[in-house]
Protein backbone atom coordinates (compact mmCIF):
# COMPACT_ATOMS: atom_id res chain seq x y z
CA UNK A 1 0.00 0.00 0.00
CA UNK A 2 1.27 3.76 -1.17
CA UNK A 3 2.25 5.99 2.11
CA UNK A 4 0.28 9.02 2.18
CA UNK A 5 1.63 11.86 1.76
CA UNK A 6 -0.02 13.64 4.58
CA UNK A 7 -1.09 12.62 8.66
CA UNK A 8 -2.97 15.18 10.56
CA UNK A 9 -2.30 14.19 13.71
CA UNK A 10 -4.70 15.04 16.74
CA UNK A 11 -3.39 16.10 20.33
CA UNK A 12 -4.75 15.89 23.29
CA UNK A 13 -2.70 17.88 25.66
CA UNK A 14 -2.83 17.73 29.60
CA UNK A 15 0.13 18.60 32.17
CA UNK A 16 1.05 15.32 32.05
CA UNK A 17 0.71 13.25 29.25
CA UNK A 18 -0.28 13.96 25.68
CA UNK A 19 -2.98 11.48 23.87
CA UNK A 20 -2.00 11.07 20.20
CA UNK A 21 -4.20 10.20 16.87
CA UNK A 22 -3.35 10.41 13.40
CA UNK A 23 -5.49 10.42 10.24
CA UNK A 24 -4.07 9.89 6.86
CA UNK A 25 -5.40 12.19 3.58
CA UNK A 26 -7.50 11.44 1.04
CA UNK A 27 -8.56 8.74 2.76
CA UNK A 28 -12.01 7.81 4.67
CA UNK A 29 -10.75 5.52 7.05
CA UNK A 30 -11.44 6.14 10.61
CA UNK A 31 -8.27 8.18 12.53
CA UNK A 32 -5.92 5.42 14.19
CA UNK A 33 -4.85 5.91 18.12
CA UNK A 34 -1.70 6.10 18.93
CA UNK A 35 -1.55 6.33 22.32
CA UNK A 36 -0.56 8.26 25.28
CA UNK A 37 3.13 9.93 25.55
CA UNK A 38 5.29 12.22 27.95
CA UNK A 39 5.21 16.12 27.55
CA UNK A 40 9.09 16.31 27.33
CA UNK A 41 10.69 17.58 24.21
CA UNK A 42 12.41 14.02 24.28
CA UNK A 43 8.93 12.29 23.80
CA UNK A 44 7.57 15.02 21.43
CA UNK A 45 10.68 14.04 19.08
CA UNK A 46 10.39 10.62 19.19
CA UNK A 47 6.73 10.78 18.43
CA UNK A 48 7.92 12.89 15.14
CA UNK A 49 10.29 10.29 13.96
CA UNK A 50 8.09 7.94 14.51
CA UNK A 51 5.26 9.39 12.42
CA UNK A 52 7.78 10.83 9.83
CA UNK A 53 8.41 6.97 8.61
CA UNK A 54 5.15 7.03 7.52
CA UNK A 55 4.63 10.52 5.99
CA UNK A 56 6.54 13.42 4.31
CA UNK A 57 4.55 15.78 6.16
CA UNK A 58 2.72 16.53 9.50
CA UNK A 59 -0.12 18.44 10.55
CA UNK A 60 -0.58 19.13 14.11
CA UNK A 61 -3.62 19.68 16.54
CA UNK A 62 -4.54 20.62 19.78
CA UNK A 63 -7.17 22.72 21.84
CA UNK A 64 -6.09 25.82 23.27
CA UNK A 65 -5.80 25.80 27.27
CA UNK A 66 -4.29 26.27 30.13
CA UNK A 67 -0.88 24.79 28.41
CA UNK A 68 -0.46 27.54 25.94
CA UNK A 69 1.60 28.15 23.29
CA UNK A 70 4.66 25.88 24.41
CA UNK A 71 3.96 22.98 22.29
CA UNK A 72 3.21 25.05 19.50
CA UNK A 73 6.29 27.25 19.03
CA UNK A 74 8.38 24.10 19.81
CA UNK A 75 6.64 22.18 16.85
CA UNK A 76 6.86 25.43 14.49
CA UNK A 77 10.35 25.54 15.00
CA UNK A 78 11.14 22.53 14.06
CA UNK A 79 9.32 23.41 10.85
CA UNK A 80 6.56 21.57 11.12
CA UNK A 81 2.66 23.05 10.72
CA UNK A 82 0.82 23.01 13.71
CA UNK A 83 -2.59 24.83 14.68
CA UNK A 84 -4.39 25.85 18.12
CA UNK A 85 -7.55 25.22 17.59
CA UNK A 86 -10.98 27.08 19.89
CA UNK A 87 -12.45 24.39 21.67
CA UNK A 88 -15.75 26.43 21.92
CA UNK A 89 -15.60 26.05 17.58
CA UNK A 90 -15.12 22.08 17.45
CA UNK A 91 -18.10 20.41 16.15
CA UNK A 92 -20.14 17.86 18.44
CA UNK A 93 -22.83 15.45 17.68
CA UNK A 94 -26.07 16.10 19.56
CA UNK A 95 -26.80 13.42 22.46
CA UNK A 96 -23.00 12.82 22.59
CA UNK A 97 -22.22 11.88 26.30
CA UNK A 98 -18.67 9.95 26.54
CA UNK A 99 -15.74 11.87 26.81
CA UNK A 100 -12.09 10.63 27.07
CA UNK A 101 -8.40 11.68 25.80
CA UNK A 102 -8.92 8.86 23.37
CA UNK A 103 -12.28 9.98 21.98
CA UNK A 104 -10.49 13.58 21.74
CA UNK A 105 -7.61 12.62 20.08
CA UNK A 106 -9.25 10.76 17.48
CA UNK A 107 -12.08 13.61 16.76
CA UNK A 108 -9.09 16.31 16.51
CA UNK A 109 -7.67 14.09 13.97
CA UNK A 110 -10.92 13.50 11.76
CA UNK A 111 -11.99 17.44 11.97
CA UNK A 112 -8.17 18.29 11.16
CA UNK A 113 -8.43 16.22 7.85
CA UNK A 114 -11.82 17.62 7.07
CA UNK A 115 -11.24 21.10 7.58
CA UNK A 116 -13.58 21.89 10.42
CA UNK A 117 -11.41 22.99 13.13
CA UNK A 118 -10.73 27.00 13.66
CA UNK A 119 -7.78 27.67 14.79
CA UNK A 120 -7.09 30.70 16.96
CA UNK A 121 -4.82 33.79 17.19
CA UNK A 122 -1.48 32.41 18.39
CA UNK A 123 0.97 35.99 19.62
CA UNK A 124 4.29 36.17 19.76
CA UNK A 125 6.32 35.41 22.79
CA UNK A 126 6.58 39.56 23.40
CA UNK A 127 2.48 39.98 23.21
CA UNK A 128 1.85 37.17 25.50
CA UNK A 129 4.27 38.45 28.42
CA UNK A 130 2.20 42.43 27.84
CA UNK A 131 -0.71 39.98 28.08
CA UNK A 132 0.61 38.26 31.27
CA UNK A 133 1.06 41.91 32.74
CA UNK A 134 -2.54 42.98 31.98
CA UNK A 135 -3.83 39.99 33.67
CA UNK A 136 -1.86 40.29 36.73
CA UNK A 137 -2.72 43.97 37.17
CA UNK A 138 -6.34 43.01 36.53
CA UNK A 139 -6.01 40.12 39.24
CA UNK A 140 -4.09 42.89 41.76
CA UNK A 141 -7.12 45.41 41.01
CA UNK A 142 -9.52 42.91 41.79
CA UNK A 143 -7.99 41.68 44.88
CA UNK A 144 -7.59 44.83 46.37
CA UNK A 145 -11.20 45.87 45.71
CA UNK A 146 -11.89 42.75 47.83
CA UNK A 147 -10.12 43.72 50.68
CA UNK A 148 -11.36 47.43 50.73
CA UNK A 149 -14.66 46.03 50.38
CA UNK A 150 -14.18 43.51 53.70
CA UNK A 151 -12.16 46.50 55.54
CA UNK A 152 -15.68 49.36 55.03
CA UNK A 153 -18.16 46.06 56.39
CA UNK A 154 -15.72 45.60 59.33
CA UNK A 155 -16.27 49.87 60.06
CA UNK A 156 -19.71 49.79 58.70
CA UNK A 157 -20.25 47.11 61.73
CA UNK A 158 -19.06 49.16 64.16
CA UNK A 159 -20.68 51.96 63.21
CA UNK A 160 -18.21 53.77 61.76
CA UNK A 161 -18.54 56.06 58.79
CA UNK A 162 -15.88 55.58 56.28
CA UNK A 163 -17.09 58.66 54.20
CA UNK A 164 -16.33 61.27 56.89
CA UNK A 165 -12.28 61.45 55.16
CA UNK A 166 -13.19 62.34 52.19
CA UNK A 167 -11.28 65.48 50.11
CA UNK A 168 -12.88 68.42 50.20
CA UNK A 169 -15.64 69.22 47.26
CA UNK A 170 -15.81 65.56 46.77
CA UNK A 171 -19.15 63.79 47.04
CA UNK A 172 -19.33 60.75 49.22
CA UNK A 173 -20.13 57.80 47.53
CA UNK A 174 -20.31 54.61 49.42
CA UNK A 175 -17.47 53.93 46.36
CA UNK A 176 -14.97 56.13 48.66
CA UNK A 177 -11.85 54.96 50.01
CA UNK A 178 -10.65 57.38 52.58
CA UNK A 179 -7.11 57.86 53.22
CA UNK A 180 -7.65 57.61 56.88
CA UNK A 181 -8.93 54.21 56.80
CA UNK A 182 -5.34 52.80 55.24
CA UNK A 183 -4.61 52.65 58.93
CA UNK A 184 -5.61 50.31 61.47
CA UNK A 185 -8.36 51.20 63.67
CA UNK A 186 -8.14 51.45 67.36
CA UNK A 187 -11.58 50.03 68.22
CA UNK A 188 -12.36 49.73 72.01
CA UNK A 189 -15.24 47.30 71.47
CA UNK A 190 -12.55 44.44 70.15
CA UNK A 191 -9.86 42.85 72.34
CA UNK A 192 -7.86 42.36 69.43
CA UNK A 193 -7.51 43.69 65.71
CA UNK A 194 -8.81 41.79 62.93
CA UNK A 195 -8.40 45.03 60.66
CA UNK A 196 -4.89 44.29 60.74
CA UNK A 197 -4.47 41.53 58.26
CA UNK A 198 -6.87 42.78 55.52
CA UNK A 199 -4.97 46.44 55.98
CA UNK A 200 -1.71 44.63 55.13
CA UNK A 201 -3.40 42.61 51.83
CA UNK A 202 -5.41 45.90 50.74
CA UNK A 203 -1.84 47.54 50.92
CA UNK A 204 0.38 45.43 49.40
CA UNK A 205 -2.45 44.57 46.59
CA UNK A 206 -2.40 49.01 46.01
CA UNK A 207 1.81 48.96 45.91
CA UNK A 208 1.27 45.74 43.63
CA UNK A 209 -1.50 47.74 41.22
CA UNK A 210 0.94 50.90 41.63
CA UNK A 211 3.88 48.89 39.97
CA UNK A 212 1.82 47.29 37.19
CA UNK A 213 0.71 50.85 36.21
CA UNK A 214 3.92 52.33 36.20
CA UNK A 215 5.01 49.24 33.93
CA UNK A 216 2.74 49.99 31.57
CA UNK A 217 3.56 54.07 31.50
CA UNK A 218 7.36 53.69 31.41
CA UNK A 219 7.12 51.83 28.43
CA UNK A 220 6.85 47.69 29.23
CA UNK A 221 4.19 47.45 25.98
CA UNK A 222 6.89 47.33 24.18
CA UNK A 223 6.04 46.57 20.76
CA UNK A 224 2.61 47.87 21.22
CA UNK A 225 3.51 51.17 22.10
CA UNK A 226 2.72 52.62 19.08
CA UNK A 227 -0.96 51.00 18.92
CA UNK A 228 -1.66 52.39 22.76
CA UNK A 229 -0.38 55.83 21.82
CA UNK A 230 -3.01 56.18 19.16
CA UNK A 231 -5.20 55.47 21.66
CA UNK A 232 -4.44 57.87 24.06
CA UNK A 233 -4.73 60.47 21.75
CA UNK A 234 -8.30 59.98 21.57
CA UNK A 235 -10.35 62.73 23.05
CA UNK A 236 -12.55 62.40 25.75
CA UNK A 237 -12.38 62.64 30.03
CA UNK A 238 -8.47 64.14 31.38
CA UNK A 239 -5.95 62.84 29.87
CA UNK A 240 -7.97 60.43 27.42
CA UNK A 241 -10.42 57.54 28.09
CA UNK A 242 -7.39 55.19 27.23
CA UNK A 243 -4.50 55.70 29.68
CA UNK A 244 -1.24 53.29 29.45
CA UNK A 245 -2.90 50.45 31.77
CA UNK A 246 -6.29 50.40 29.72
CA UNK A 247 -5.15 50.71 26.23
CA UNK A 248 -2.41 47.71 26.57
CA UNK A 249 -5.13 44.77 27.27
CA UNK A 250 -6.88 45.43 24.05
CA UNK A 251 -4.36 46.23 21.94
CA UNK A 252 -1.95 42.87 23.36
CA UNK A 253 -4.99 40.76 22.46
CA UNK A 254 -6.64 41.47 19.78
CA UNK A 255 -4.79 40.61 16.58
CA UNK A 256 -4.20 43.86 13.83
CA UNK A 257 -6.35 42.34 11.15
CA UNK A 258 -9.54 41.23 13.41
CA UNK A 259 -12.93 43.35 14.21
CA UNK A 260 -15.49 43.76 16.46
CA UNK A 261 -16.41 39.99 15.89
CA UNK A 262 -12.90 39.40 17.83
CA UNK A 263 -14.23 40.63 21.17
CA UNK A 264 -18.19 40.08 20.66
CA UNK A 265 -19.04 43.56 19.97
CA UNK A 266 -21.59 42.60 17.41
CA UNK A 267 -25.21 42.05 17.88
CA UNK A 268 -26.31 38.40 17.93
CA UNK A 269 -28.66 37.22 15.60
CA UNK A 270 -31.71 35.25 14.68
CA UNK A 271 -33.24 35.69 11.33
CA UNK A 272 -35.72 33.32 9.26
CA UNK A 273 -36.93 34.10 6.10
CA UNK A 274 -38.06 37.53 5.67
CA UNK A 275 -37.38 38.36 9.03
CA UNK A 276 -34.47 39.55 10.79
CA UNK A 277 -33.77 39.86 14.46
CA UNK A 278 -31.18 41.33 16.46
CA UNK A 279 -30.33 40.71 20.39
CA UNK A 280 -27.61 41.91 22.74
CA UNK A 281 -24.06 41.19 22.04
CA UNK A 282 -22.52 38.04 21.20
CA UNK A 283 -20.03 38.42 23.91
CA UNK A 284 -17.02 36.45 22.66
CA UNK A 285 -13.49 36.54 23.07
CA UNK A 286 -11.17 38.07 25.98
CA UNK A 287 -13.83 39.83 28.71
CA UNK A 288 -10.94 42.43 29.74
CA UNK A 289 -10.13 43.44 26.40
CA UNK A 290 -14.28 43.81 25.48
CA UNK A 291 -14.45 45.88 28.59
CA UNK A 292 -11.35 48.16 28.00
CA UNK A 293 -13.40 48.35 24.60
CA UNK A 294 -16.81 49.89 26.23
CA UNK A 295 -15.47 51.74 28.71
CA UNK A 296 -12.97 53.84 26.56
CA UNK A 297 -16.25 54.30 24.34
CA UNK A 298 -18.55 55.74 27.19
CA UNK A 299 -15.60 58.01 28.03
CA UNK A 300 -15.19 59.37 24.70
CA UNK A 301 -18.58 60.60 25.23
CA UNK A 302 -17.49 63.86 27.19
CA UNK A 303 -15.28 66.68 25.57
CA UNK A 304 -11.82 66.87 24.73
CA UNK A 305 -9.68 68.56 27.95
CA UNK A 306 -6.16 69.99 26.47
CA UNK A 307 -3.89 69.18 29.10
CA UNK A 308 0.35 68.93 28.69
CA UNK A 309 -0.07 65.04 28.86
CA UNK A 310 -2.46 64.96 26.16
CA UNK A 311 0.06 67.44 24.25
CA UNK A 312 2.57 65.25 24.73
CA UNK A 313 0.67 62.27 23.29
CA UNK A 314 -0.65 63.89 20.18
CA UNK A 315 3.34 65.08 19.65
CA UNK A 316 4.55 61.78 19.78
Amino acid sequence: MQQPTTLFVGLDVHKDSISVAHAEAQRTDPPHFVGAIGTRHSDIDKLVRRLQSKAAQLVFAYEAGPCGYVLHRYLTGKGLACQVVAPSLIPKRPGDKVKNDRRDAVELARLLRSGDLTPVYVPSIEDEAVRDLCRARDAARVTLKAAKLRLKSFLLRLGLNTTSDVPIGTRPTSATWPRSSARPPRSRSCSRNPFAPSTSRSNGSGASSKNFSISHRSGACGPLSRPCRHCGACSGSWPSPWSPSSATSPASTTPASSRAAFVGLIPSEHSSGEKRRQGSITKAGNTRARRALVEGAWAYRYPAKISPTSMLILKT
